[in-house]
């Protein structure tokens, strides 16, 4: 009786072995496909023999739709090219050439007020625009006066009352009020009445406290331009899409605040 050659060289362990190869492949390609249900297709600035716009996927493509639920009863459906976001750049790619369009790759140069514009270090996201929720749908983050229970730990400074300065040692305005995050006991924003009128909103993040002198130092934007800082609806909450703008618009400073950070350090 003949017994089949390819047989005898295989085992158990050759099985699950090829078995794991088989299925962390299979994973690996539907993390690859799963993780492209938002910002894919990538846009770009060529278009195909037709004239139409090119699109990237990618290997593998973008997955079938699929519906998510919320947790506040609502659905979402991703991908969903209806929610692309197709907001004007104001800006034009460096290496330009009048034949064959920009360089591929190339830098983006602001056309306006890169600050305003939402360019480069001030790009954001257009999220809901609606508040981080508690498990019980209030509000996540919201001001000290309305937090029941917080209050400022008796070592630390208390940062209301100090004066916030710019990157250029001027003073914009004062802290007037702490809006805290009630999922993670911290605080996430200052909120400044500014010397000219108005409030604005502070990321805690882009703050460094000078205790001693009383005094809330910002290096990502002079004191004038705290007048450009995107505001709030509400005085009561701050919703996702705010959130963004407002930090984009701080981070966007560290590059285009002064004109001599835009430029190269040699």
């Amino acid at each position: 009786m003949e017994s089949n050659a390819f047989l005898e060289y295989l085992d158990t362990a050759q099985i699950a072995l090829y078995g794991f190869w088989a299925f962390f492949a299979g994973l690996i390609w539907y993390l690859q496909r799963e993780g492209k249900r938002e910002g894919y297709p990538l846009d770009t600035h060529r278009v195909d023999r037709h004239g139409n716009p090119e699109t990237i996927e990618g290997l593998p493509g973008v997955p079938c739709p699929k519906t998510f639920k919320l947790a506040d009863g609502s659905t979402i459906q991703v991908p969903d090219p209806s929610r692309a976001d197709r907001r004007p750049i104001a800006a034009r790619q460096l290496g330009w050439d009048d034949r064959y369009g920009p360089d591929v790759g190339a830098a983006l140069e602001p056309t306006g007020d890169p600050m305003a514009d939402g360019v480069g270090p001030a790009a954001y996201a257009e999220r809901a625009d609606q508040p981080e929720r508690m498990i019980d749908g209030s509000a996540m983050i919201v001001p000290m006066r309305l937090a029941t229970g917080w209050s400022v730990e008796s070592r630390d400074p208390d940062p209301r009352g100090m004066t916030v300065c710019g990157l250029d040692g001027t003073a914009a305005g004062t802290v007037s009020e702490l809006w805290v995050d009630r999922a993670e006991p911290q605080i996430r924003y200052l909120e400044v009445t500014l010397a000219r009128g108005g409030k604005v909103m502070l990321p805690s993040g882009f703050v460094r406290y000078d205790a001693e002198n009383r005094k809330v130092k910002v290096a990502s934007i002079t004191a004038a331009q705290f007048a450009g800082v995107p505001g709030i609806a509400s005085h009561q909450q701050i919703t996702k899409l705010e959130e963004d703008r407002i930090c984009a618009y701080y981070a966007s400073g560290h590059l285009y605040a002064t004109p001599s950070r835009s430029e190269s350090l040699i």
